[in-house]
């Protein structure tokens, strides 16, 4: 089972046959005991890097400084432990089949349903608005109640 998440690194479980990809922080905590099966998208590295750079950028005393490292260090380990999900040649394709649609979300989100599309996954996310505008991508909000739903 493939897990992928956009902003926040989270875990895998296998619910039969089904490949996971998740996008929320909140999955991280209700799948921590299936964390050796983790794979986020090397996206998701690139959005995580760019925000700690940024924080380092942005430091302006010495105590922000040194927490903005240590909190670079600390998403370095991380992703050190962890497989990711590379966006290959099947990803891209689909990426630029998604671009020719013209679909109005954010590039590194329409990146990740690429990579979710193309293994024939299902994407966990509470960021409904966006991915539900992505014809073909499957996922679930496990943010739901299921009284929610109806």
């Amino acid at each position: 089972v493939h897990l992928i998440f956009g902003n926040i690194l989270v875990g895998a479980k296998h619910f039969g046959s089904k490949s996971l990809i998740l996008t929320h922080k909140l999955c991280a905590e209700m799948l921590r005991p299936c964390q050796n099966e983790m794979h986020p998208t090397v996206i998701t590295l690139e959005e995580q890097f760019y925000g700690r750079l940024n924080g380092i950028r942005r430091a302006n005393s010495p105590e922000k400084l040194i927490s903005a490292y240590a909190k670079l260090s600390a998403t370095w380990n991380y992703f050190a432990t962890v497989n990711l999900l590379d966006f290959d040649l099947d990803a891209s394709n689909c990426f630029s089949k998604l671009l020719h649609q013209k679909i109005r979300i954010g590039t590194q989100d329409l990146r990740i349903a690429a990579v979710v599309m193309s293994r024939n996954a299902i994407l966990v996310t509470r960021n409904r608005r966006d991915f539900e505008r992505v014809p073909g991508l499957r996922f679930e909000d496990w943010t739901l109640d299921v009284s929610d739903e109806g």
